[in-house]
């Protein structure tokens, strides 16, 4: 038996395992590693420790879908919005561009259901908490050996994790990969920001007008979403959620700062465009290192 190890459960290891499982005729061992809690990647989904049905996007907030892709990709449309997993973006959202033929799509459970969808449909063991440190070739197999646990045997290893984790890694891979691909991999760059999730108790209201709006005016808050309001899911008995992105430069300038002092600052620009917001009765900071190439 095959057996097959991808690192990485965002959106590229989790569809990759389920084309994998249905490409593949014959037995096929299938593993997922990641080094997070959860399943997701940057298109994560955080939950209120108050309540778990409280939920905000803290990573990817929409699927644009252009012409060209829903020709290419429409079987994979087709199957998420008949399932329900995707729905037609219905909210309005302030400042985004729209180019002609594009439709945008929310995922009403969050944007890590899909992830959750492929990954299920692989059939894959998914592990967390998995840091992969090691890659060495033996015998024409891979040992892969992780921060904690023995290291395993696979015959087949893809890496999906940002390209400035792949080159941290040791072992015999070093070697393997090209003085040419090294250089076309190290001059991969990614911007980095910092993703805020307010969550607020049942029966808050945040009056605002939109799902989301881009805000170009303030050196900090980049987005902001009501996010159930984004999803088309507003229930009297679940809070709403609001997710603020900051914009590049404060991400890379407060990279290394505590997300206690992040917090802060972003709170300080938030309540100048948003004066009286009610208090959240949980926060969630995320930092994103590697936010998009």
């Amino acid at each position: 038996m095959a057996r097959v190890l991808i690192v990485g459960a965002g959106l590229t290891g989790s569809l990759c395992a389920a084309l994998l499982r249905k490409e593949v005729t014959g037995p096929l061992h299938l593993a997922v590693w990641d080094k997070a809690g959860d399943s997701g990647g940057r298109m994560t989904t955080a939950s209120s420790p108050h309540n778990p049905q409280c939920t905000a996007d803290l990573g990817a907030q929409y699927i644009t879908c252009t012409p060209h892709y829903a020709k290419q990709h429409q079987n994979f449309y087709d199957e998420l919005l008949a399932l329900g997993i995707l729905a037609p973006l219905a909210a309005s959202i302030e400042g985004m561009r729209v180019n002609e033929g594009d439709c945008n799509f929310v995922a009403p459970q969050g944007i890590s259901s899909i992830i959750k969808h492929y990954l299920k449909k692989s059939g894959a063991e998914v592990y967390f908490r998995q840091c992969v440190t090691r890659i060495n070739l033996h015998n024409n197999k891979w040992e892969v050996s992780k921060e904690t646990g023995s290291p395993e045997i696979f015959d087949l290893v893809v890496l999906t994790m940002p390209v400035p984790e792949i080159l941290q890694l040791q072992g015999d891979i070093v070697d393997i990969i090209s003085e040419c691909q090294r250089q076309q991999l190290e001059s991969v760059s990614y911007s980095s920001r910092y993703a805020l999730g307010l969550f607020y108790e049942a029966g808050t209201k945040i009056d605002v007008p939109w799902g989301g709006k881009y805000i170009t005016s303030n050196p900090c808050v980049r987005f902001i979403s009501v996010d159930n309001k984004k999803r088309n899911i507003e229930s009297s008995e679940i809070g709403p959620s609001l997710v603020i992105h900051t914009t590049v430069p404060f991400g890379i300038k407060y990279l290394e700062h505590s997300a206690e002092n992040v917090q802060e600052l972003i709170f300080h620009h938030l309540e100048k465009i948003l004066p009286g917001l009610p208090h959240p009765v949980a926060i969630k900071c995320q930092k994103w290192r590697h936010s998009q190439p």
